[in-house]
């Protein structure tokens, strides 16, 4: 069946927010003296996964801690490593090609629109979306299916006729319940050994021309084995 629209998640995918929301946590716990534990860090499901980890500083802290001020104090240095950041290398080459082959574009993200819809305006990305899906406008998040449903219904095409993109193994299941086949670049905090399920696995977007994605899907290649770049 034609390709008629690709579907983006955007946390680690379109930008590196995850590097960023992982460094403002960082920065906080050593803001006490302390050093954080990365490992565990990152959730399996997407949305927001912080009340646990202000717990774990608290409990680190002890009664000193100041929940209000440490969130407004971590939330304002993230705003400032956001603010540094650009779309993900091969990206918006990407995008571009999209919008010549005429496949039309979505965003579907657990994050709430707040966050993703003001990265996308100050990068200029936000009107290339025809459709953005995000976390409150759905019941469960990733790897639930219902933000890829949702995009699909917006765009009025199926799931045959899209492609997903995604940066973590609980988006992949997320975009195969939702019937998508799936691309996956993993962001750089993901195990590459975790995304077996994807239909084609790239460390990178600027690892191939989307012209190549496109054909790899088509010929079902394995993630082990990537198509010539052309």
């Amino acid at each position: 069946m034609t390709v008629k629209a690709l579907i983006f998640d955007f946390d680690g995918l379109l930008m590196d927010t995850e590097t960023t929301l992982l460094e403002s946590w960082r920065w906080e716990w050593r803001r006490h003296g302390l050093e954080l534990d990365p490992a565990g860090f990152f959730a399996d499901h997407g949305g927001d996964a912080n009340e646990p980890r202000y717990a774990a500083l608290a409990a680190t802290v002890g009664p000193a801690y100041d929940r209000e001020s440490s969130h407004a104090l971590r939330m304002a240095y993230r705003a400032e490593l956001n603010a540094a950041l650009e779309p993900a290398p091969g990206i918006v080459g990407w995008l571009d090609r999209a919008a010549e082959l005429g496949l039309r574009l979505a965003v579907a993200s657990s994050s709430p629109v707040t966050h993703v819809g003001a990265m996308l305006d100050r990068t200029g990305l936000r009107a290339r979306f025809e459709v953005l899906v995000t976390g409150e406008e759905v019941a469960a998040h990733k790897p639930d299916p219902a933000v890829y449903l949702l995009a699909l219904d917006r765009l009025g095409v199926q799931a045959q006729e899209a492609i997903a993109f995604e940066d973590t193994p609980h988006g992949v299941a997320a975009a195969h319940a939702a019937g998508l086949r799936c691309v996956a670049v993993p962001n750089p905090h993901a195990d590459h050994a975790r995304f077996t399920a994807a239909d084609l696995l790239l460390p990178s977007a600027a690892e191939l021309y989307l012209d190549a994605v496109l054909a790899g899907l088509a010929r079902r290649v394995g993630s082990s084995r990537l198509p010539d770049r052309g």
